[in-house]
């Protein structure tokens, strides 16, 4: 058989027209050309847009964050709030598909998460920045890091601090994750303690490194420090005392008020229950209540101290002017007003140690409701204390062209008109001062405070005497504390209950100041519905105003103004043989 060569092919023996040959050779040509002119584009025409372009998907803006300025009590050797670097994981979800299921269960073990949470994070791979976990401690990021996961990155932050807990919880306050304040004095200053945060213009790969800086550095500028009027000795010698009476009377709530007389500084302010601002889950509900400052109520027996000193202010009477109480109940304007027992005949000094409804009714006649409103409108009740705090309630006080003779009557022995604690406190300060009350100040004050004349200096002499008195052996007995004379009064106050006076839920308070030779402080607690039995204010409150002006005024060291009775002649017989 006769071999054919590959060159024998009929196929290939076919002569292609040159034509053809010359179409396919400009093509060719002309696809080089393309493609140089457009490299002479991309490389030297559009290389600065195309590079901008870049840049933005991979260009980042890092907030450099100020650190918060610290809070400081008043002696400047407590720190009550504080920022401390932590980290925040977060990861693009793309890159983190490299991940294995034994890296995302370590991670998890480490952040505290479940393994499905973490997925559900990067479900969306069209995210190019998720947060995985804020505010993780700096050694619990390190033992992420060195991990490796794929896509998982970290970049720091700031964690607010409250070394204090919940001793200072209410006057503090607290901040967010992102940290500004929310609550306290972390909000009222929320602007001068956060700062001015700082910025960082870099590009990074898709690792999440950083390349290069493409902006010059902007540096954050930190907060400024505050420092409070609060002692964290005396803030915590409050906090003991009131613990201890709510737990003893098994009460609803207790807050206390410390003032300053002099420079009407807020030394303490407590409220219970409290919470550690520390746990996020434990800023929630009744805990964040700020009863001395947010809650108002109805004060009772310890607003009678104001109205009988602007019945002796305005001459309506004298301290020598007798009312006959009777036998303890007085028909008046259709209702019958009681005391706790028949009085008799007594004077206005009697009236306030013996805490007579009857008597500061028979006083309220002598004046009128403009005259009252007054008054109670310049001891600050019904408006809010000017104090830089979040939540200052002004109270109840109504127009004095609706009171009706009866709540005249009411308002006289503290029915009828409502306020906070602090403003109690406060007003307390003009029998303190000799008829001038204080403007109040939670930070640390600088200069001289500022102060409104309220009684004539006679005046609040005389009710400093029979607030002295009320507190006495014949009065409330249990606020006095040994070797320090004492003036104060103490209120029991029905609670409204379905817009019902109760006969079973009381708030039982006591205010007062000390020492009465020249006094220093005032102090102000109430106690919401104590159980138990005792809930009259000069058995439940008294105590704890007693404990706390002994612990204040030792610690600020004020010097005894009465005989100290000898500790080894009060102590029983049987104890001393002991």
């Amino acid at each position: 058989m006769k071999r054919v060569g590959f060159f024998d092919s009929p196929v290939l023996s076919v002569q292609v027209p040159q034509w053809r040959a010359r179409l396919v050779a400009v093509c060719l040509m002309l696809g080089f050309i393309a493609l140089i002119a457009k490299a002479l584009h991309v490389q030297g025409l559009s290389t600065e847009f195309l590079q901008q372009q870049g840049e933005r998907r991979y260009e980042r803006t890092l907030v450099l964050p100020a650190m918060r300025g610290k809070i400081y009590d008043r002696t400047g050797s407590v720190v009550l709030a504080s920022s401390v670097p932590v980290r925040a994981i977060w990861a693009i979800p793309e890159d983190a598909k490299g991940a294995t299921k034994e890296q995302l269960a370590e991670l998890a073990g480490l952040l505290g998460m479940r393994v499905p949470d973490i997925a559900n994070r990067l479900a969306d791979d069209s995210k190019t920045f998720v947060y995985i976990k804020r505010q993780v401690a700096v050694d619990v990021a390190d033992k992420v890091r060195s991990l490796k996961v794929p896509g998982f990155h970290q970049q720091a932050e700031v964690q607010r601090f409250y070394p204090q807990g919940e001793i200072a919880a209410h006057v503090v306050g607290f901040t967010n994750i992102e940290d500004q304040g929310i609550e306290g004095m972390e909000l009222a200053f929320d602007n001068a303690l956060e700062g001015t945060p700082g910025s960082r213009r870099v590009i990074r790969d898709r690792l999440g490194r950083v390349i290069e800086d493409v902006q010059a550095v902007v540096p954050p500028m930190n907060g400024k420090d505050l420092h409070l009027s609060i002692d964290m000795g005396l803030q915590f010698d409050m906090y003991t005392a009131l613990q201890k009476a709510m737990a003893e009377h098994r009460a609803n709530g207790a807050a206390g008020v410390m003032l300053d007389v002099q420079t009407g500084e807020v030394l303490a302010l407590v409220n219970l229950p409290t919470y550690n601002p520390n746990d996020r889950e434990a800023r929630k509900g009744n805990a964040l209540r700020n009863r001395a400052i947010t809650d108002t109520f109805e004060p009772g027996s310890i607003v009678k101290p104001f109205v009988a000193a602007l019945a002796l202010d305005n001459k309506h009477i004298t301290v020598n002017t007798m009312f006959d109480t009777g036998n303890g109940h007085y028909r008046y304007q259709g209702s019958t007003i009681s005391d706790v027992s028949r009085n008799g005949v007594i004077n206005v000094a009697d009236i306030l140690r013996r805490s007579s409804n009857i008597g500061m009714t028979m006083i309220s006649e002598r004046m009128t409701s403009q005259e009252m409103w007054n008054k109670f409108t310049q001891l600050g009740f019904g408006r809010a204390p000017q104090v830089s705090f979040p939540g200052m309630a002004s109270g109840r006080l109504r127009p004095w062209e609706r009171w009706r003779p009866i709540e005249r009557a009411t308002m006289a022995y503290g029915y009828g008109l409502s306020v906070s604690l602090l403003q109690i406190a406060q007003a307390y300060t003009a029998f303190a001062r000799d008829g001038d009350m204080v403007s109040l100040t939670l930070v640390k004050r600088q200069g001289k405070p500022a102060s409104m004349p309220v009684y004539s200096t006679e005046v609040a002499r005389s009710v400093r005497v029979m607030l002295e008195a009320a507190a006495g052996p014949d009065g409330a007995k249990l606020a006095q504390v040994q070797g320090y004379r004492i003036a104060g009064k103490s209120g029991t106050a029905r609670k409204i209950v379905d817009g019902k006076y109760s006969k079973s839920q009381y708030r039982s308070s006591f205010a007062g100041f000390a020492p009465v030779s020249q006094p220093r402080i005032v102090v102000a607690i109430t106690i919401d519905e104590p159980k138990g039995g005792a809930y009259y204010g000069g058995r439940v409150a008294a105590p704890v105003f007693a404990d706390v002006v002994a612990a204040g005024l030792r610690r600020l060291g004020v010097k005894p103004d009465a005989p100290i009775d000898s500790l080894v002649a009060s102590i029983p017989a049987r104890e001393v043989v002991q």
